[in-house]
């Protein structure tokens, strides 16, 4: 089966398609480089030992991806790419309207012009806005407090509203929650292009040097001290939870919370690190930063229940996984 796997050089989408690969599935990977490096790309034929397909598109160009419609019988699309960052989407949230919600859209007529039903939507808690924790799927989504996250609400809004209208479709809308470590060989990783927008790659470059001291923002959320509570899920399990998205697709839209359904503070994080890899982590408190909240972590019971799927690896795996990584940039990449 062919898979489409947008912004499958990022992140999350290189290690979901690892994990498509070696459940032997065929990989057509597009992506633009905007905040990811191309060299991932032959990093994950390195680590599975099979061939994918690779374009240099952006996803919101539409006479591209009607390309690669044309060229392959995709069975399936995984849709991953898009811009990501809170704080960037609060300053610049124009380019993040465009980018993340025409991406989709383009993307959705494709598939409804050449008969490919599966669609995977990359979508985020951020939706849930400042809703009591923990997350469920049924929840009415509150405004949320940045732009990034009404791209991902706008986006799911359409497809639920597609498939109300295409029966055919079989959409998975997943909301993740905090990804976090690295593909156990070391060789890919969290690896933005500028300045890191998550937590966990702050505390890697604290760890080795390339930064003083890590910047906490807030120490007086009512949380269990202070800082910021978040549901870090193991990147790994994150892709193994694409998988079994797309082996269990039905008719309609369906969403599901991707995390572990436990709350981690900042500074229990920064402790974890410490202790799983022996290293101290200075760190600053400073202002809270702008559209963040409290806490945010998931009821993950209907991922389990429908997708035989839950996730296995613990926060000292993650912290290890990541500085293993870190450990073997051979540049400074940031």
């Amino acid at each position: 089966m062919n898979i489409l796997v947008t912004g499958g050089a990022g992140y999350i989408g290189s290690h979901t398609c690892i994990a498509l690969l070696n459940a032997g599935y065929s990989v057509i990977i597009a992506d633009n480089f905007t905040n990811c490096n191309r060299e991932t790309v032959n990093k994950i034929v390195d680590i599975t030992k099979k061939k994918l397909h690779f374009h240099e598109v952006d996803v919101t160009n539409e006479r591209s991806i009607n390309e690669i419609f044309k060229r392959y019988k995709l069975d399936g699309v995984m849709h991953f790419a898009g811009h990501k960052a809170i704080g960037e989407s609060l300053e610049k949230p124009l380019n993040y309207y465009y980018n993340n919600v025409v991406s989709t859209l383009v993307l959705a007529k494709a598939c409804l012009k050449y008969n490919v039903n599966r669609f995977i939507f990359s979508s985020s808690a951020t939706v849930y806005g400042d809703n009591k924790t923990p997350f469920v799927e049924t929840m009415t989504l509150l405004p949320t407090t940045n732009p990034y996250g009404e791209t991902k609400a706008m986006s799911e809004r359409i497809l639920v509203d597609i498939a109300n209208a295409n029966p055919q479709l079989q959409i998975s809308i997943l909301r993740y929650f905090n990804p976090v470590g690295a593909h156990e060989s070391g060789l890919i990783g969290e690896t933005p292009n500028g300045i890191p927008n998550n937590l966990m790659p702050y505390v890697t470059q604290v760890a080795k040097g390339k930064l003083k001291r890590l910047k906490v923002f807030g120490n007086d959320y009512a949380t269990v001290d202070g800082t910021g509570v978040r549901d870090y899920i193991h990147v790994l399990d994150l892709a193994d939870g694409h998988v079994a998205a797309f082996q269990n697709t039905s008719s309609g839209a369906r969403i599901f919370n991707l995390g572990t359904g436990k709350g981690t503070s900042v500074l229990e994080l920064i402790n974890a690190f410490e202790k799983a890899n022996g290293i101290k982590i200075p760190y600053e408190i400073t202002n809270r930063r702008s559209g963040d909240i409290a806490s945010c972590y998931a009821d993950v019971s209907k991922a389990k229940r429908e997708l035989d799927w839950e996730a296995k690896r613990d926060i000292v795996s993650m912290c290890k996984d990541s500085w293993r990584f870190e450990q073997n940039l051979k540049e400074n990449t940031f």
